[in-house]
């Protein structure tokens, strides 16, 4: 059992981090939350039985967001449960207040009572009722009961980490099988934007643009991710054919994707795509997870599955753990090589048709630094850059890592400069601790 903790602690130890660092943002972005849901209406709403008249007439203002929206509707709810009536319901700016007080003031109606969020109700069209409307007097505002919540757990929150970091995660994957194997690649980021632009053009000129089937939007994107694949590969066989180091061939294969970007979109940006091909970057299923999201976990899982329980995957460990030993052994270095660049390649092509998915657009500057958060995620992460060690789980941990330290300092109003040197520590701190380790 020790032993196996051990195991754990040594394989996922950056999990402890990833933990630690939730519970420092979420101390320091603990703050007061106003309750929006149905428990607060209808607390809101008993609070306002107990010192109105009967029958009581409510208005409810709140503004054009979805919690206020969700608020309001609960509250319209409950105050008609409640046996009292609803003078108006208003979602919007103090304008439309305004206008609705103005109506009941002069149809001669009356207001007993307004329900409001802690927002609306610090309006001035609201605090000087009396003076702006004297036939409705000053009848008395009611807010809901605030409550102290982390801004960093909340689950929107939570849910836009994920997202963001989706498509860092997934490229993570071939890059992780590229750095076991003892390789790099630095050309990532450059085939995403690629991948991006590629799909962006197919979809508008060879697809119908604005008018594009499903059907031909994923040959479009298939296509791209095809490309990029192709290109990880042609990498992967310039390294294992002629001996040329890693770094330099994938440097140059930057350069390459890079100019056939902006070839490809004349360096423009391509914008000509149809609502639906936002499905795969904001669209949003199983429990409200995002598409891109859940697309994520299951590539991790299948990743995890290859690493750690196929033949293909101990081929990897061996041939980064020691190349000549491997080739003695019989493992096939050169194909293994081949194919960790390939998947390599094809994920970083799948990153830029989500990227391009997200931003419903194709430009050549996407991908921009990508290669070096992809590096950070999988070297936080506890993956050794001389290869043979590492895990796909640890991976995405370390992708976590690093978006929840730059959304935490987004929360936290830290300036981005200062982040990108918390960011530049963190990388150093972790490559200093897996030599460290080793010794």
């Amino acid at each position: 059992m020790q032993s196996l903790l051990r195991r754990f602690a040594s394989d996922y130890g950056m999990l402890a981090v990833l933990l630690l660092l939730g519970i420092v943002f979420s101390g320091l972005t603990l703050q007061e939350q106003p309750a929006t849901d149905t428990a607060a209406a209808r607390r809101l709403v008993a609070s306002i039985r107990r010192q109105v008249p009967e029958k009581a007439h409510v208005l409810v203002a709140v503004r054009q967001t979805p919690e206020d929206t969700l608020l309001a509707e609960s509250l319209t709810r409950e105050i008609v449960a409640a046996g009292m009536e609803v003078a108006d319901v208003v979602r919007g700016e103090p304008q439309a207040v305004r206008a609705a007080l103005d109506r009941i003031s002069t149809a001669g109606g009356r207001l007993d009572a307004v329900a409001a969020t802690e927002r609306t109700s610090s309006w001035l069209v609201l605090s000087e009722m009396r003076e702006i409307f004297p036939a409705l007097g000053q009848p008395p505002i009611f807010v809901p009961e605030s409550y102290r919540w982390p801004n960093f757990l909340k689950a929107d929150n939570l849910l836009n980490i994920a997202n963001q970091i989706a498509v860092i995660a997934i490229m993570a994957i071939g890059m992780t099988m590229v750095i076991i194997a003892g390789g790099i690649d630095l050309s990532v980021g450059s085939l995403a934007a690629l991948s991006a632009v590629l799909a962006a053009r197919l979809i508008r000129d060879q697809c119908g643009g604005v008018e594009a089937s499903a059907a031909g939007m994923v040959i479009a994107c298939a296509a791209a991710i095809a490309l990029c694949g192709l290109l990880g590969g042609l990498s992967g066989a310039v390294i294992t054919l002629f001996g040329v180091p890693p770094f330099i061939v994938t440097l140059a294969m930057m350069l390459v994707a890079s100019g056939l970007a902006y070839l490809a979109s004349a360096g423009q940006s391509i914008y000509q795509l149809p609502e639906a091909f936002v499905w795969l970057g904001r669209g949003s299923g199983l429990f409200g997870l995002p598409h891109a999201v859940v697309l994520m976990f299951l590539l991790y899982a299948a990743a995890h599955v290859l690493m750690s329980r196929t033949t293909l995957g101990r081929y990897l460990y061996a041939v980064g753990g020691n190349s000549e030993a491997a080739r003695l052994s019989g493992v096939p270095v050169r194909r293994v090589l081949l194919f960790a660049y390939i998947v390599c390649g094809l994920l970083a092509g799948l990153g830029g048709v989500i990227m391009a998915s997200q931003l419903k657009s194709g430009s050549p500057t996407y991908g921009n630094m990508y290669e070096l958060y992809v590096i950070a995620a999988v070297v936080v992460g506890g993956t050794a850059l001389s290869g043979g060690e590492g895990k796909i789980f640890g991976t995405l941990i370390g992708a976590f890592i690093i978006a929840v330290i730059q959304n935490g300092m987004n929360l936290t109003n830290i300036e981005s400069y200062t982040q990108k040197v918390v960011l530049g520590l963190v990388i150093l701190a972790a490559v200093l601790i897996d030599r460290i380790r080793h010794r």
